[in-house]
């Protein structure tokens, strides 16, 4: 890329010699990076991410893409004159709209990825959590007080899910085989409907059923930020707990967070907010002394 300062390659040679502790923990060990719709950015971005991806499984870590793709699905959603409802903050997925949503992740978003990784020298394959039965779900419930009445009513979001099961079979088939996973965040229900997944909460459930090493959640900002808006680099689920409480962690960054502690409960050893928009923020939280973001750990 062009913007990369030269480098002599003496100093090459020392960052690889510096990055070799690193790469001894994560080898063999498998990592699950969520790489958000917004994180996605130009193509150059998206390039740049495939190649890290590419480098992770050259130096014998198993790395786990999933992606999401609001923005791509509201764009698209607009072209096609669909208007979309929401409630609670969340989109309504009535069935003309999961048919988009299912078009633009499972095809789109996630064959454009695919594309970039084997373009960078990977052999990455496309799925969502449809194929092979990997990810089964429960319809999202939701309440909201009507304002008028004041009473607490159910909303049905439609095809909106939360995963409940997650079966390994396809995935332990690809995983250890130089095989690159890519996941759109589709699962089944128990009906056999398709059903949209929020892209967080999908990775976080794959994160737990791999038992992975760590969890990156890239995203559109830091990490987690403290009254003062300065970045916290570690945080327990204790602390984090307790900063929900206390309302340091509000709005979008609550159910992050919370994806952060059901992924830790179910045997992920750490789990990284980091911002995707970071030039090579994958490398730089696992290779290096320094990271970035905020960790999450028991």
């Amino acid at each position: 890329m062009t913007d990369v300062p030269n480098i002599s390659p003496l100093d090459q040679a020392r960052i690889l010699s510096e990055a070799l502790p690193h790469m001894q923990e994560y080898d063999e060990e498998t990592i699950v990076i969520k790489y958000g719709g917004h994180a996605m950015g130009a193509e150059e971005t998206a390039k740049a991410f495939a190649r890290d991806i590419v480098l992770l499984e050259q130096t014998a870590i198993n790395p786990v893409v999933v992606h999401g793709g609001g923005p791509q699905i509201a764009t698209m959603l607009k072209r096609l004159g669909i208007h979309s409802e929401f409630a609670a903050g969340l989109r309504i997925t009535d069935a003309a709209t999961i048919e988009i949503v299912e078009m633009v992740l499972a095809g789109s978003v996630n064959k454009q990825l695919v594309g970039y990784i084997n373009e960078a020298g990977g052999k990455a394959v496309g799925l969502s959590g449809k194929d092979g039965n990997m990810v089964k779900a429960s319809k999202t419930t939701r309440t909201m007080v009507d304002p008028d009445s004041n009473i607490e009513k159910a909303i049905d979001l439609g095809f909106v899910g939360d995963p409940d099961k997650v079966d390994l079979t396809l995935l332990n088939q690809l995983i250890g085989h130089e095989l690159i996973p890519v996941l759109a965040p589709l699962a089944t229900s128990h009906e056999g409907q398709t059903l949209n997944v929020n892209a967080d909460t999908f990775a976080g459930a794959v994160a737990g059923a791999l038992k992975a090493k760590r969890l990156l959640l890239l995203t559109d900002v830091p990490g987690v930020l403290d009254k003062s808006k300065k970045l916290i680099p570690e945080l327990s689920v204790k602390e984090a707990r307790k900063l929900i409480a206390d309302g340091t962690i509000s709005g979008g960054m609550i159910p992050k967070v919370e994806t952060c502690i059901y992924a830790l409960e179910q045997g992920v050893q750490g789990v990284v907010i980091i911002d995707g928009k970071t030039q090579h923020a994958v490398l730089l939280e696992l290779f290096t002394n320094q990271g970035t973001g905020t960790l999450i750990h028991k």
